[in-house]
């Protein structure tokens, strides 16, 4: 079964991540699939919005960045190197694309999903979503450093540096991670709606509207930020220390669970 959807209804183009057994957790071939259903939607002159969902019990838990290891550090480098660089490019698609994008997300939106829902045009969730950036606590970085743009640096570095995988739906909102929370029997009602709503606008209008409100933001210097900051995530991932190699070899015999407990303990020793 293809792990993406892609359903053309009207004038608006559905896009569903659809690994409900795995959370909808992206991998590479989900990501090939994704660009597709993008191609297919920006070729397509009756879609004029797009919008983007997952089935069974979450939007996307993110990347899944599990994969066969290299015997050679350098080939695992240039492989995460490689990777990194095509989960940002597909982050970016949504931000690219010439038509406008919602995001209706649900149950958890996690990580890289999180970044992929945050530069949406538009995104709302169900009450029951959790939000989380979770990855510091593993020895990770962050693919696509959007959410300082878009809700501001103290925002921002709380929920990224404390790793908080549990941010309600009323929280996001509060702090302009989403436009608006409605409950989850109605969401893909009220976010057919929204973008149907967009679609029946002028087009160029929206198209041009669009773009003139990304380039505010990248004329003050968006793309070069986000590419530097993706440059500090490929030295996080490439980088062994004994913090990391200690945690990994615990995460590998013992599992995360004590993996993390011990890096708690680490953390409580050095205080």
């Amino acid at each position: 079964m293809p792990t993406v959807e892609l359903e053309i209804l009207g004038s608006v183009a559905r896009i569903t991540l659809n690994r409900p057994d795995k959370l909808n957790a992206i991998d590479a071939g989900m990501l090939d699939q994704l660009e597709t259903a993008l191609d297919t939607a920006e070729s397509m002159n009756e879609v004029r919005a797009v919008l983007l969902d997952g089935s069974g019990r979450a939007f996307s838990a993110g990347f899944d960045m599990a994969s066969a290891g290299d015997a050679s550090k350098v080939s695992r480098d240039d492989r995460l190197r490689r990777e990194l660089r095509r989960d940002f490019d597909v982050i970016m698609r949504f931000w690219d694309c010439p038509k406008p994008t919602i995001a209706a997300v649900h149950g958890f939106c996690l990580g890289s999903a999180m970044e992929i829902m945050a530069v949406c045009d538009i995104a709302i969730a169900a009450d029951d979503t959790r939000f989380g950036a979770p990855e510091v606590k593993y020895g990770s970085g962050i693919v696509c450093l959007i959410l300082p743009w878009i809700i501001g640096f103290k925002h921002a570095s709380e929920l990224l540096l404390v790793g908080n995988n549990d941010i309600t739906a009323s929280r996001a909102a509060s702090i302009g991670l989403i436009n608006r929370v409605v409950p989850a029997a109605e969401l893909h009602r009220e976010a057919l709606e929204a973008a149907r709503q967009v679609a029946a606008n002028d087009a160029l209008a929206v198209r041009l509207t669009k773009k003139a409100i990304h380039r505010s933001l990248e004329t003050a210097g968006l793309r070069r930020a986000l590419d530097d900051a993706l440059d500090l995530n490929i030295r996080i991932e490439t980088t062994d220390t004994p913090e990391s190699i200690a945690f990994n070899d615990i995460l590998e015999k013992e599992g995360l669970k004590s993996a993390l407990n011990w890096r708690a303990r680490q953390a409580g020793g050095a205080t």
